[in-house]
């Protein structure tokens, strides 16, 4: 088995295990009772730390294998199919985040109401597709170091000037534009700074990419995962206190007081560690499943957890009510319902999809049916009308 398939089986497996450590943690923490929350509680503490790792992974291990898959082949630039994928790919996560903040109900009633204008992950995430096949349609013919040079810098830049650039509202954009740059209007996510974990997941698989074929890519992988994890995560606040007594700049002392980018970035630098040690354990076709079904694991539990479309989710009859003792296998059940819904769906996909486009069809073709003989009549005569009030219309505002 040749290293290549190691390293796909491997990000799968940090896959499943993102998108698992996902499900539990927002059912927990949309359902367990307020009185638990006790971060003096070791458990509860630890639980808290750890959920706090699962966004950062996801973000990471999504720049990675989206651009190890854009990297693969011999085609550059516009050449390169991936490209045109990713495009696609980006602006149906886009789409897909949209619509799962929209609620029929509200539409019933001609309303759209402001969380349907909120960023969460997939938004995030589609954008960032977005802006890496930027990065690479500017950079890769140039210098293979200016590629990756650029994803590293960007990432740098991201997580130092996050907090002179999080503390902005930008009122002057339009609410749908400012959300992604702001979390004042209850946003989840913003692009930035969360765009700097993606870049950084392209970056190192860049480097995985160019020492593919190196004897000891992945001993050496897991030394250096383990050293810059080690490092980022006890030395980074002391090494920005330090740029900053020598150079007086306030940025560093601001990372320094709250350096939760670079510490979160050593978490997920130590779980990709864990996971490349443990590589050979991970060929299970399961969590290989999984890992490749967590856009629709994601689309599935959000429909069931917080009510896509009706607002009639787990989160709205059983908000912050639940008990340890009932939230725990709760959310173990959550986990399972959730996954086993998403691979069968994944499974049977073609046919669902060709049932849907029949039933389209089928739709389509009485609504062709009832215009051509009952309610063409009835359309002619809702023109005319709206013919007639406009004409009223204009002219009481030329007069």
């Amino acid at each position: 088995m040749g290293n290549n398939n190691l390293r796909l089986y491997f990000i799968d497996a940090i896959r499943a295990w993102a998108i698992l450590m996902m499900l539990q943690g927002h059912f927990v923490d949309g359902l367990l009772d307020n009185a638990f929350r006790d971060n003096s509680n070791t458990f509860y503490s630890v639980w808290k730390y750890f959920r706090g790792v699962t966004a950062p992974v996801f973000f990471t291990v999504s720049g990675f294998i989206f651009t190890y898959l854009l990297i693969k082949g011999n085609e550059i630039g516009f050449n390169n199919p991936r490209v045109k994928k990713g495009i696609k790919r980006g602006l149906q996560l886009l789409a897909i985040g949209y619509l799962l903040r929209l609620n029929f109900f509200g539409l019933l009633k001609g309303q759209i109401y402001g969380s349907f204008y909120l960023v969460d992950v997939l938004h995030c995430i589609g954008l960032s597709i977005l802006g890496i096949i930027a990065i690479y349609l500017l950079t890769i013919s140039r210098n293979k170091y200016l590629f990756p040079g650029v994803l590293l810098a960007t990432t740098l830049i991201l997580f130092v000037l996050e907090p002179n650039y999080k503390q902005y509202a930008h009122v002057y954009m339009p609410e749908l534009l400012a959300n992604y740059l702001t979390k004042a209007n209850g946003s989840v996510f913003t692009i930035i700074p969360w765009f700097g974990y993606a870049s950084i997941g392209a970056f190192m698989s860049v480097l995985f990419n160019r020492f593919k074929n190196f004897k000891y890519l992945y001993p050496a992988a897991i030394a250096s995962f383990s050293i810059v994890g080690i490092g980022l995560l006890f030395y980074s606040s002391g090494f920005f206190l330090k740029l900053y007594n020598w150079t007086g700049m306030l940025v560093f002392s601001k990372v320094y007081f709250n350096n939760y980018l670079f510490i979160r970035l050593g978490d997920v630098s130590l779980v990709f560690a864990v996971f490349m040690l443990f590589r050979r354990f991970m060929g299970n076709s399961n969590v290989l499943k999984i890992g490749q079904s967590t856009l629709s694991i994601y689309v599935i539990h959000y429909i069931i957890l917080y009510g896509s479309f009706t607002g009639l989710g787990l989160y709205y009859f059983l908000n912050h009510s639940l008990s340890p003792t009932v939230v725990i296998p709760g959310a173990l059940a959550f986990m399972l319902a959730t996954t086993v819904l998403a691979l069968q769906f994944e499974k049977n996909k073609v046919y669902i999809k060709l049932q849907l486009s029949t039933f389209v069809k089928t739709v389509q073709l009485m609504a062709d049916a009832w215009l051509n003989e009952e309610g063409q009549p009835l359309l002619k005569a809702f023109v005319l009308k709206s013919k007639l009030t406009l004409i009223r219309l204009f002219r009481m505002v030329k007069n």
